[in-house]
């Protein structure tokens, strides 16, 4: 917060400069496009994990308990890879002349392939399919655990009152799982906000700024440009953003209870 107040290059002398950093936060175009970014992520981040989980999760549910341990295992494997290296397997899998092309070639679907990572609109879903496959297994495992806890007895109710699987899901399901669910949405906005590793590793925030993520754009600022005070104002107005979403949130699951 004291760095975000002055003009400094990480070496020489400082300059303050009041709140000229955190102005120019707010006006400059790439800037703005960063944090924009990081908004759009929250679709592949924190809408289709939740919504993916909960689908997993109540179809792993209809298993035996060997099946459905493995399948939870096998979704939550991208969990325990690091993150460079998933992204470093994804830029492959992505590239012109990778899998991802090569087998919508074979189909008969070459219209469609393209440079996915150098497409100016198509890189930022692309990285954003990377969070949602990191994230959904994490999600399945919060939400198995939420559904087990649930009383078994609620379920024989619903069904007496001739609620089919959608009115049970909805009635039953949904609020017993509440708590978790606001875990799943706290944990995935904080990581569609402050994403770094894969985006630095897929793009560096390009192509030209498509994929800018205030993360990547902190380190480009303080470390390759050598605007240390700007990456500060640029980290705490991130934290900020951060705060504003996730207390809100934790207020609203605490008062539902």
């Amino acid at each position: 917060i004291q760095y975000s107040f002055y003009d400094w290059d990480g070496i020489g002398s400082s300059t303050y400069v009041g709140f000229d950093n955190y102005r120019d936060v707010f006006s400059d175009p790439d800037r703005l496009s960063a944090i924009t970014n990081s908004f759009k992520l929250m679709l592949f981040y924190t809408v289709l994990p939740i919504t993916l989980g909960l689908i997993a999760a109540v179809l792993t549910r209809t298993l035996s308990s060997r099946a459905s341990g493995a399948a939870q295992t096998l979704l939550f494997l991208p969990q325990v890879i690091p993150l460079v290296g998933a992204g470093i397997a994804w830029k492959w899998l992505y590239a012109s002349t990778g899998p991802i092309n090569e087998t919508l070639r074979a189909v008969g679907l070459g219209r469609v392939a393209r440079a996915w990572l150098g497409d100016f609109t198509w890189a930022l879903p692309a990285v954003g399919v990377v969070g949602t496959w990191v994230l959904t297994g994490l999600c399945t495992m919060l939400l198995s655990t939420g559904m087990a806890k649930i009383d078994r007895s609620l379920y024989e109710a619903a069904r007496v009152d001739g609620a089919g699987p959608v009115r049970e899901f909805f009635a039953v399901t949904l609020p017993g799982v509440r708590s978790e669910l606001l875990v799943c949405i706290t944990i995935t906005m904080i990581a569609a906000l402050a994403s770094f590793d894969v985006v630095y590793i897929m793009t560096l925030g390009g192509p030209g700024r498509a994929t800018m993520v205030p993360g990547v754009d902190v380190f480009q600022l303080a470390f390759n440009q050598n605007r240390v005070g700007a990456a500060s104002a640029m980290g705490v107005v991130l934290m900020a953003f951060v705060l504003m979403i996730v207390i809100p949130v934790q207020r609203f699951g605490r008062t539902r209870r």
